[in-house]
């Protein structure tokens, strides 16, 4: 991992240029019944879903949450995603035009695009949500799976139900420092709890 103390988070983050790069493919989901609350054993369930749209189609009568948590996420990854110095690195892990360009204080950075966004606790005021991504590199351990932007694995990308524990959705840290090829998939293999309450920083601060 590259620490660079020159780069830090950009203020500037252009999230319409980050919808126009996210990806809108229909899936049948089968979820419209699907009650989003908390479960026993601080367990809870969770839907990913890639565009607003199918939100919206897969849970009728609750657009302005899906629109809510969608935009909550944008904003999350811009925030809390791995950052690169280079689109090679960040394409090594995430694959082929897999990749944004962000204006970091007039430096360009990369980070993945998001692939979907989970959500949880629909029935409260205010869902909970966290941006997801997924990586298309065959150098990636992580490959055709759900993954937060703290290197959590959350298993087959085809999946789109989870159950999840309730620190799934707690606030990540704020990148402030761009990481070197292989950075995020290391440090993933190295912590089996990456992300959790109890596993610190991670690579944000």
């Amino acid at each position: 991992m590259q620490t660079n103390s020159k780069q830090k988070r950009s203020n500037n983050i252009n999230l319409s240029k980050m919808r126009k790069a996210f990806s809108f493919k229909p899936l049948a989901l089968g979820v419209a019944s699907v009650l989003l609350s908390a479960c026993s054993g601080g367990r809870e369930e969770a839907v990913v879903f890639k565009s607003v749209d199918e939100c919206v189609d897969a849970l009728p009568g609750m657009a302005q949450k899906c629109e809510t948590a969608y935009k909550g996420a944008l904003a999350e990854a811009a925030k809390t995603a791995p950052k690169y110095n280079s689109r090679n690195d960040c394409e090594y892990e995430f694959g082929n035009n897999q990749c944004q360009t962000l204006n970091n204080n007039g430096n360009s950075i990369f980070m993945p695009l998001m692939a979907g966004y989970m959500i949880g606790n629909l029935l409260a005021p205010r869902p909970y949500y966290q941006p997801m991504f997924t990586s298309s590199s065959r150098y990636s351990s992580y490959r055709n799976n759900w993954v937060g932007a703290d290197g959590r694995n959350f298993g087959d990308s085809r999946r789109n139900k989870l159950n999840v524990s309730s620190s799934a959705f707690d606030k990540k840290p704020a990148v402030t420092r761009t990481m070197s090829r292989g950075g995020f998939g290391s440090s993933v293999r190295a912590k089996a709890s990456w992300g959790s309450r109890s596993s610190g920083k991670g690579w944000g601060g």
